[in-house]
C-alpha cells in the first residue's frame, strides 16, 4: 500500500479511538522536534479536553510574538469545519462537492496535504494521491493520472509545482482540464499568473495557514481568468482585517487552532481581547478580497515552504563550529527566483588568513542534506560582512549590496569579483 494511504488509514482508525496523532516529515530532525513538542506525557490530557485531532508543524508564522516553527494542535472538529467551509465555497461555484475528485500531490504531514483527504472523506467524494515525482515530469503525470470524464476535478498546488507543470505542453494541457486549481503556500508570481490566464487555467489563488486550519480565502477561477489579482474574499465563517501601520493580516474564526505544544504543554494561540489572531503577513483588503503584500517577519517563501533565514544561519554556524571551520560570519538572504518564488543566497566571511574557497566547499557539504528550500542556491565570499556595532544584522543594507552586485554595479563588483563563488 502507498505509505500515504496507509498513513491516512491509520489516522482514521486513531480518530475512531478518540486519539490525537502527531504528524511529521520522515527526516530525523522533524521527528525529534515533534517528539520534543509532545513531551513525555503524550496526548491523553489533550484528548480529554479536545477529542481526536492531529498535531502538525506550522509553516512558521510568528503571529503573536512567537518565533519560528510551531507544532499546532488541530482538533478534528476544526478540521471538519474547514472542510465544510471549502464545500460551501464549491457550492457557490455551482459544483457538488460529493461529485468531485480531489487529487492530492502534497504530503499528509502538511495541512495542505491532510485537508484534501479529509474533505473528500467528509463530502463523500473521491480522493486520489499523486506521486510527487509526477509533478516534476508533466508527461508522466498526464499518462499516470488520466482525468475522469464527467466529474469535477480539484487540485491543490504550490506555485513551484504549477511552474513545473506549465513548462511542458503535456502538463499545461492536463491542467486545463481541471475544474479548480487552488494555488497557495506562497505568493503567485504575476508573470506565472499571466501565463496561466493566457492558457485558460482555472486557478483559484488562496490564503491560509496551519493556524487557520488551511485556506481561509479563495478567489474563484472565473474571477482569476477575468484578470483579478487577489487571494479572494474570506470563506464562510471567517472574518478578516488588515490593521496597524504594518497592515498586518488578522483573522477571527471558530476554527483557529487552540495553540501549539511545547514539551507537552499547550501554549494558547495569542489573540487580542476580541478574538483576533495576528498573522505574520501584510496585506490589504480590496473589492476582490485579500491582496498579500509580503511577510512581516523576515521569512521567505521558497517552493511552497516558509523558510526562516535566521534559524538556518544559527544552524549553519553551530555546524561550522562543531567542525572547527574558520567561519567568521554568515548571512542568508532571499532573492527572487522564477521557479521557486525565492531562493537563498549565502554571504560568507572567513576568518583572516583562512582559505575562503575551501570553507565554502565545506559549508556546501554541510547543507547538502538540508531540505531543498533551505539550501542556498549560491554562495558569495564577502570579506566585509559584519553586523552593526550593536550586534544586529542590517539585512536591508546587505540586501541592497547583493542587488547591486547582481546588477553589476562597479562600486560593489570591484570588491567582490575575486570572491564570487557560484
Amino acid at each position: 500500500m502507498n505509505p500515504e494511504l496507509l498513513h491516512t488509514a491509520q489516522l482514521a482508525q486513531a480518530w475512531r479511538r478518540g486519539r490525537i496523532v502527531g504528524l511529521a516529515g520522515p527526516e530525523p530532525r522533524e521527528q525529534a522536534a515533534l517528539a520534543a513538542a509532545l513531551g513525555p506525557g503524550g496526548t491523553a490530557a489533550l484528548e480529554r479536553q479536545w477529542g481526536p485531532g492531529v498535531v502538525l508543524g506550522s509553516g512558521g508564522s510568528r503571529g503573536g510574538g512567537g518565533a519560528g516553527r510551531r507544532w499546532c494542535l488541530l482538533p478534528l472538529g476544526h478540521l471538519r469545519a474547514s472542510a465544510a467551509s471549502t464545500g460551501r465555497w464549491l457550492e457557490g461555484l455551482g459544483l457538488d462537492p460529493a461529485a468531485c475528485v480531489h487529487l492530492n500531490p502534497l504530503p499528509t504531514h502538511h495541512v495542505s496535504g491532510l485537508l484534501p483527504w479529509l474533505r473528500a472523506r467528509q463530502w463523500g467524494a473521491r480522493h486520489r494521491r499523486l506521486d510527487p515525482a509526477w509533478m516534476r515530469q508533466p508527461a508522466m503525470l498526464a499518462q499516470a493520472a488520466p482525468l475522469p470524464a464527467g466529474r469535477p476535478v480539484l487540485l491543490s498546488l504550490v506555485p513551484t509545482q504549477l511552474q513545473r507543470l506549465m513548462a511542458e505542453p503535456a502538463g499545461e494541457q492536463w491542467l486545463r482540464r481541471l475544474s479548480v486549481i487552488w494555488v497557495g503556500g506562497a505568493p503567485l508570481p504575476p508573470e506565472l499568473a499571466s501565463r496561466a490566464r493566457a492558457a485558460g487555467l482555472p486557478l483559484a489563488p488562496c490564503y491560509g495557514a496551519t493556524e487557520t486550519v488551511a485556506m481561509v480565502t479563495a478567489l474563484s477561477p472565473a474571477r482569476f481568468l477575468d484578470g483579478v489579482a487577489s487571494c479572494g474574499p474570506p470563506l464562510s465563517g471567517v472574518e478578516l482585517r488588515c490593521s496597524g501601520p504594518e497592515a498586518a493580516v488578522e483573522l477571527r474564526c471558530g476554527r483557529l487552532v487552540p495553540g501549539w505544544l511545547e514539551a507537552g504543554q499547550l501554549r494558547p494561540l495569542p489573540r487580542d481581547g476580541e478574538g483576533w489572531w495576528r498573522s505574520g503577513d501584510a496585506g490589504r483588503l480590496g473589492p476582490q478580497g485579500l491582496d498579500l503584500l509580503g511577510r512581516l517577519d523576515g521569512a521567505i517563501h521558497s517552493g511552497g515552504e516558509t523558510v526562516f533565514p535566521e534559524q538556518l544561519e544559527q544552524r549553519l554556524t553551530e555546524a561550522a563550529a562543531a567542525a572547527d571551520l574558520p567561519l567568521r560570519a554568515v548571512l542568508l538572504l532571499g532573492v527572487d527566483d522564477r521557479e521557486w518564488g525565492q531562493r537563498l543566497v549565502a554571504l560568507v566571511r572567513a576568518e583572516a588568513g583562512a582559505d575562503g574557497a575551501a570553507l565554502q566547499a565545506r559549508l556546501e557539504r554541510i547543507c547538502a542534506g538540508w531540505a531543498p528550500a533551505e539550501r542556498p542556491r549560491r554562495w558569495l565570499l564577502c570579506p566585509e560582512l559584519a553586523p552593526s556595532p550593536l550586534g544586529k544584522w542590517q539585512r536591508g543594507r546587505w540586501q541592497r549590496w547583493l542587488m547591486s552586485l547582481e546588477a553589476g554595479h562597479a562600486d560593489v563588483r570591484h570588491r567582490a569579483d575575486e570572491h564570487l563563488q557560484r
